[in-house]
């Protein structure tokens, strides 16, 4: 079980030290920039599958419901970093102009929150009630592990 989450890490780790590739912004970056997200959406959803202690089935019918999920919540995000984006381009911005930019970018959790409500009900169907309420902390898991990796490039994982 280790050795697939080490196997899972490592992949991901892998896959986050190229993204100096994606630096610019041409067709083609843009293209391998979305494939890299889409790995490591996937490589998120195996690691939290794995983390929960999935059986078979219940990996088969959570992974594709997690990673459209996980893609959901980035499209409400890219949304609202692309009008935050298109606002810091323009000259002599109106006070209201800065008002709807921001209350866009805080309605942007609230969806993502209700986005994730939305599915956590989807879960149920497929989850433990411990697997629903350890959910949350494999996530969090996910994220410090790739953290600590990057400020800690040459350390060995902790066990």
């Amino acid at each position: 079980m280790k050795r697939l989450s080490l196997t899972i890490l490592s992949s991901v780790i892998a896959i986050i030290s190229t993204v100096s590739v994606f630096a610019g912004g041409d067709a083609k970056n843009d293209r391998e920039r979305k494939q890299w997200f889409n790995e490591m959406r996937r490589y998120k959803a195996e690691y939290v599958a794995k983390e929960l202690g999935l059986t078979d089935e219940q990996k088969s019918k959570f992974v594709p419901l997690y990673e459209e999920m996980d893609a959901n919540c980035a499209k409400i995000g890219d949304e609202a970093r692309k009008m935050e984006k298109d606002l810091t381009k323009k000259d002599n911005i109106t006070d209201t102009e800065y008002e709807k930019a921001a209350e866009a970018l805080y309605e942007a959790k609230s969806k993502e929150a209700a986005l994730e409500l939305e599915y956590f009900k989807k879960f149920k169907t497929i989850l433990t009630k411990k697997q629903l309420f350890e959910l949350k902390g494999a996530e969090r898991k996910f994220t410090r592990k790739l953290m600590d990796h990057q400020r800690k490039p040459g350390k060995k994982e902790k066990k």
